[in-house]
């Protein structure tokens, strides 16, 4: 018989957890654990590595719906989650059902129905759907942007008639966003973007409310892309927009149905991998549809690239080594939004950081910063932690994981699982130990030893949680954008690359200012006539950098 918990609640205050035990008699120092090597999945796509000149520059888009003059306009009220709910967060806050199951049977043998007697998903266990609504619950309350435009835009539904199909990370963030979409009027399927990720109970959740979701956490490779085709490939249904995490669906509908690209009306990717998928099919002329680029949008740059991974590293690196920062020796590859981030955060810990950077405005950046630039050779013997964040492949290569000091942690904040040769660790003379859930051990013949996480993946969505107000940023930005390019009139936007315009990113930013209790100034007529400006924006020229 398994160990089984049971969490209490007692009223407002107290919280109480008992434990009971089917033995009463264990033996504390009883740990088995699994020596030897496992089997890894393979690496899921390969990122591309080219960027694109000052001549590929993406086009500034133009808005095509209307946007209210202020955003304060929009209902103050935010949705409040249940009272319990919230006592369940609460009483364990880092609970969650996605890894509690025993049951190892595979979700793709199983037969399952929500209680509307749909079978239209593939999730792990849609009996854990109650919990996972609690944790949707919760999330609204930290995505004040998406839940004001849900409510003023659910009248209109704008989205009407649209049928998305979407890969990105599937958490309780990810649920508000397609529930919202939802309430605008589209129709939605979706898979996981990363075989890590993905939150179990959330993914019930969503599949009890009807929603075709076909993800669970810890797929293999062949589930990954089983789960995307099933998305995909519907009698019945066919999609007309695509909403993109990596570029891995985009991919695989070239790659399996180009032909539906011909109804398909627009894409919409958030990551720097997706993005240079893009710009390469852009450059060889084979991109057949608009495209927009959310990720180097201001507000998804800023907000989810720097300040999101500023708090998440700590959080992924804490949960998964229970390691002390103060006086570690840390090299982050990439001096990008994200590896400011990252380097922001460890320096305030404490820690010794040194930055590798190819782009000199980049490297002269954290120079200015108070960070030794260096080149990852030089710091590899002595470093404690190795983090790459540059979207890049084979940033480091089993040359460096050879010449690590015993026990290096090293693990990736890009969203690609190529910046690590991972695969150059599949020898027959290395030993796979797998220590904790997203950490295993690899270890020499010599015994040295080193501890990577996440299988190179990307540390915070896979290993811990993320801010749910920085994403909150980023899905009102990816529901604006799906809005526009469903909307927009035929050949306003050419089969091209775009970004989004000065405007919608000023006003995602004004949505969350209510929830500090902010108060915008507002520009006399002399002022704006003085500057040139509108005074309801936009405020900066689009060359303007922040």
């Amino acid at each position: 018989m398994p160990n089984k918990k049971k969490y209490i609640v007692n009223g407002d205050s107290e919280i109480k957890a008992q434990i009971q035990f089917a033995d009463q008699k264990q033996e504390f120092n009883k740990r088995p654990t699994k020596i030897g090597r496992r089997s890894l999945s393979r690496s899921i796509s390969q990122s591309s590595t080219d960027s694109y000149s000052s001549e590929e520059r993406p086009k500034q888009l133009s808005v095509g719906f209307s946007l209210p003059h202020s955003a304060q306009a929009h209902a103050k009220g935010t949705l409040s989650a249940p009272k319990e709910a919230m006592k369940l967060w609460l009483a364990h806050p880092a609970a969650s059902y996605t890894d509690s199951s025993d049951d190892e049977t595979s979700p793709r043998d199983k037969q399952q129905k929500n209680s509307k007697g749909s079978s239209d998903f593939c999730v792990k266990n849609i009996k854990q759907a109650e919990f996972g609504r609690r944790e949707i619950e919760i999330a609204e309350q930290e995505m004040p942007a998406l839940m004001a435009l849900r409510k003023r835009a659910q009248g209109e539904k704008p989205l009407a008639g649209a049928k998305i199909v979407g890969c990105t990370h599937i958490t309780a963030q990810t649920a508000v966003l397609m529930e919202t979409l939802g309430a605008l009027g589209a129709q939605c399927r979706w898979a996981a973007c990363n075989i890590y990720s993905t939150l179990n109970e959330v993914a019930a959740a969503l599949a009890e409310s009807g929603f075709p979701v076909f993800a669970w956490k810890g797929e293999s490779e062949d589930d990954f892309w089983w789960c995307i085709d099933r998305c995909v490939n519907v009698e019945g249904w066919q999609p007309n927009m695509i909403l993109d995490d990596g570029g891995d669906l985009t991919h695989w509908i070239y790659k399996k149905y180009p032909n539906m690209f011909k109804k398909i009306k627009g894409i919409v990717e958030e990551s720097v991998t997706g993005v240079h998928r893009l710009y390469q099919l852009s450059k060889a002329g084979k991109l057949c549809v608009p495209a927009m680029n959310v990720n180097d949008s201001v507000t998804k740059q800023k907000f989810d690239n720097l300040y999101c991974c500023r708090e998440s590293i700590l959080d992924g690196l804490k949960r998964t080594t229970d390691m002390m920062f103060g006086g570690k020796q840390v090299v982050v590859c990439g001096y990008g939004e994200v590896g400011k981030g990252c380097c922001a955060a460890l320096k305030a810990m404490g820690s010794i950081v040194y930055v590798t950077e190819i782009d000199p405005i980049c490297a002269l950046q954290a120079c200015m910063d108070g960070f030794r630039l260096v080149k990852l050779n030089e710091v590899i013997r002595q470093v404690d932690i190795v983090i790459t964040c540059t979207g890049n492949k084979n940033v480091v290569t089993r040359e460096h994981l050879d010449r690590m000091k015993n026990s290096c942690i090293v693990c990736n904040m890009g969203h690609s699982n190529t910046e690590i040769d991972v695969a150059s660790l599949r020898t027959p003379e290395l030993t796979w130990e797998r220590v904790r859930s997203q950490v295993d051990h690899v270890i020499w013949p010599d015994g040295k030893r080193i501890v990577l996480l996440a299988e190179g993946r990307l540390l915070n969505l896979s290993c811990s949680t993320v801010p749910t107000f920085v994403l909150s940023i980023t899905a009102t930005t990816q529901a604006l954008a799906l809005i526009e390019l469903y909307n927009a009139p035929e050949g306003r936007y050419k089969q091209d690359v775009y970004l989004l315009p000065k405007k919608m990113d000023e006003y995602v930013a004004s949505l969350h200012l209510p929830t500090f209790d902010a108060h915008l100034t507002e520009l006399t007529d002399e002022q704006a006539k003085y500057l040139g400006l509108n005074k309801n924006g936009p405020f900066k020229p689009n060359y303007y950098r922040y």
